[in-house]
């Protein structure tokens, strides 16, 4: 009884399972099991959450500002429609399948309290979208200039614009959806944690039938073996380059880059050199 206004002032009150019907009316928060262990299971919970949140926050952001610049400066520059109306929908389901899986799969478990960070995201986000960018438009370049000579024509098995569509749209499925191991965490992607059994699944299930649909061609042109491995050492090469990217975006947003870190120091022994010269002079007067 005596815990009841303590309770009831507290930001979040937590009754025990055994506490009084005064104590649980007064609380925020009921446990319903012996001991205090489920809080930190449900801190943990939570962070986790929260770092799913903003991993499918820097991805959405990205993957968007790479379909949307794609198109709008293809259609401007080059006159030229990357993406048709029905590989738009494909894209879109495909991508449903490892956004759904993002829910259960593995985060680092922060060992601080978490707050949001929008400058940071939208930054880190916003990086990860621009050279995404660079990515698929360097690749429709490079379609353009196989397209225009023929003996790199009929190696790549590249002869017609349709192709070059369907070239595009694998290219923004795997490429996305590679991206989903860069954005999940903030170091390496073949760094622990990896990722759940679900998210791992759903996209080599999606990637797959990405490729099928390309090698068969329905319901977009269907495109050589040759090409379609092209594609993918091309998203891989450039998987290598995001996490390296992101890594650095997170020091520079984090003011943990080696010129922080330099000016950080120096700041430092400067205050100490002061505060050295003032005890001197305190000690002589």
């Amino acid at each position: 009884m005596n815990d009841v206004p303590a309770l009831k002032q507290a930001d979040c009150g937590t009754a025990v399972s055994g506490a009084t019907d005064a104590a649980r009316g007064a609380a925020s928060l009921i446990l319903t099991a012996p001991g205090l262990s489920v809080i930190n299971s449900a801190i943990d919970e939570a962070r986790r959450i929260f770092g799913r949140i903003t991993s499918y926050t820097i991805y959405r952001v990205a993957l968007t500002m790479d379909i949307m610049f794609l198109v709008v400066l293809s259609s401007i520059f080059l006159n030229f429609q990357p993406l048709t109306a029905i590989m738009i929908v494909v894209i879109s389901l495909l991508d449903d399948v490892p956004i759904m899986a993002i829910a259960y799969d593995k985060v680092r478990v922060s060992e601080r309290p978490i707050r949001w960070q929008m400058p940071k995201l939208l930054g880190v986000s916003a990086t990860l979208g621009f050279f995404s960018i660079v990515q698929s438009f360097g690749l429709l370049l490079a379609g353009f200039e196989i397209l225009g000579h023929s003996a790199h024509s009929a190696a790549f098995g590249l002869t017609s614009t349709a192709q070059l569509q369907t070239m595009m749209f694998l290219q923004l499925v795997a490429g996305g959806h590679l991206l989903l191991f860069v954005t999940r965490t903030e170091r390496w992607f073949f760094e622990r944690p990896f990722p759940a059994a679900p998210l791992f699944w759903a996209i080599v299930a999606t990637q797959a039938l990405a490729v099928a649909i390309c090698a068969v061609g329905w319901p977009v042109h269907p495109i050589s073996w040759t090409l379609i491995g092209f594609v993918w050492a091309y998203n891989i090469v450039w998987m290598l380059l995001m996490g390296a990217i992101r890594i650095a975006a997170e020091k520079f947003l984090d003011y943990d880059t080696l010129r922080h870190r330099r000016s950080i120091r120096m700041l430092n022994r400067s205050l100490r050199s002061r505060m050295a010269e003032s005890m001197r002079a305190a000690r002589r007067s």
